[in-house]
């Protein structure tokens, strides 16, 4: 139970300093949908999401009121497309997200994810067809998200699917270059992706997951951020011990939130609730930044000296709060430093404070990896996948979820701007490194394993 003094400084943190529930996500699972005939089984998938998903926006609205706490997207997850319609062709691939599309505007949900693959080890011919409609289908729609996982602790990197994906973003940034490849801002690219990810793009529903669950996505960068201010502005001998534990307790009370509301949701919708998400995911809007919180802590600027170290602890202080406070902590859980959905992160990009160079270097200790960076449009194929090669590599080795979600722009270069809108943001493009890899993307095959992934 909360005390008077945590009633009141929640209620703060909703008035004042951005407090949200990011999302609450709705996964249903299509496996009983399955069938060679694809009328039927889109007939079987709508019927099913539009009878789980029918008051999904309702009840959010509802319990959002009745707590005073609004979750601000609602969205839907569901199985992993090129598993459940592993017999489709590319073209009825393309169906399938159009189908997904407007099953999702139907239900009235913001996003739908899991239009996407598992391929850590090689490719099933629907992986293949999936993944190579990629650019027709996130063109031709509007909410379906696509997330494709080629690597993982266990398995090493599949460089074959590396090599495709690279292929693929460049043709869907093609397919979208009117709207500056926004198709590739719903397309993110995994190493050991959670199965139970409430956040798009990612968000997928795992094969051992209920056949229909509610998980939700807590939020909070700027609750954070105020929270460390106070406590410098009180105790002018604050350690970063000190903030440490600040970060913790203030992780604590947003979890607690998130999943009072989650729990909620799922209650009156008479579903099992999964998991919290207790990620730090910013918005564009001045005060809702991660970006920020490295200024409370001392530094000039993300991305100057010590921002590792700095996200290092914020994420590690988050983790261990939101734990404390949830025995269903899951998905991904720390921190997001995605480029153009946070302002003060796109400042810094904008500025050079953060190349793609140090980005990476980031991505090591953060929740998931390169986000919603603009590259140019002109870069490489194999450019692309040296990028994925590499951040692969940091999730591969470490044992953590790594993610890239870059887009190259059409038509523009380093220093234009491209915008995205909404949640989304807009952002500088930053330039990519020079270097040639096409010989080695050209390889193929898989990087092993690592040798700690022998756990058994």
């Amino acid at each position: 139970m909360l005390t008077e003094r945590e009633v009141l400084s929640t209620i703060n943190m909703l008035r004042n300093e951005h407090l949200d529930v990011r999302t609450v996500t709705l996964g249903i699972s299509l496996f009983d949908c399955a069938s060679h005939d694809f009328d039927y089984f889109s007939y079987k998938v709508r019927a099913k999401i539009a009878r789980y998903a029918a008051k999904l926006v309702e009840t959010c609205n509802e319990v959002g009121a009745r707590y005073g706490i609004p979750v601000v997207n609602k969205r839907i997850s569901v199985s992993p497309m090129a598993v459940v319609g592993a017999g489709f062709s590319v073209s009825q691939m393309v169906r399938a997200c159009q189908m997904l599309d407007e099953a999702a505007k139907d239900a009235g949900v913001d996003f739908l994810g899991g239009f996407g693959a598992l391929v850590e080890k090689g490719m099933t011919p629907g992986d293949v067809a999936l993944i190579e409609s990629l650019p027709e289908a996130l063109a031709s729609t509007d909410r379906v998200c696509s997330s494709i996982n080629v690597a993982s602790s266990r398995a090493g990197i599949n460089m074959d699917a590396v090599a495709l994906m690279g292929r693929q973003i460049l043709k869907t940034a093609e397919a979208t270059g009117e709207r500056d490849g926004i198709g590739c801002a719903k397309l993110v690219v995994f190493a050991n992706i959670p199965q139970d990810v409430p956040f798009m793009a990612g968000a997928y529903l795992g094969i051992g997951e209920p056949d229909v669950v509610i998980n939700v996505g807590v939020s909070g960068p700027g609750v954070v951020k105020k929270a460390i201010d106070r406590a410098r502005q009180t105790n002018k001998n604050l350690t970063l011990s000190d903030v440490a534990e600040v970060i913790k307790s203030t992780a604590y009370k947003v979890t607690r939130v998130g999943e009072l509301i989650g729990r909620e949701v799922a209650d009156n919708m008479g579903l099992p609730f999964g998991v919290a998400d207790l990620s730090l995911a910013p918005t564009p809007a001045v005060g809702d930044s991660v970006g920020e919180i490295f200024q409370s802590v001392g530094l000039s600027s993300i991305g100057a000296p010590g921002s590792t170290a700095a996200l290092a602890m914020l994420n590690d202080a988050v983790k261990k709060g939101g734990v404390f406070a949830s025995s269903h902590v899951g998905g991904l859980s720390g921190a997001f430093i995605p480029v153009s959905e946070d302002s003060s992160i796109e400042s810094a990009a904008n500025a050079g404070f953060l190349t793609m160079e140090k980005l990476e270097a980031m991505t090591s200790v953060c929740s998931v990896g390169l986000d919603m960076i603009a590259i140019p449009g002109d870069a490489p194929a194999s450019t692309i996948s040296g990028i994925i090669a590499d951040e692969m590599a940091i999730g591969m080795i470490n044992g953590k979820t790594t993610a890239v979600r870059v887009i190259p722009v059409p038509g523009k270069g380093v220093g234009e701007t491209a915008v995205f809108g909404g949640l989304l943001g807009q952002a500088k493009i930053i330039p990519v490194h020079k270097g040639d890899a096409s010989d080695f993307i050209g390889l193929g095959g898989r990087i092993p394993a690592p040798i700690h992934s022998l756990k058994n």
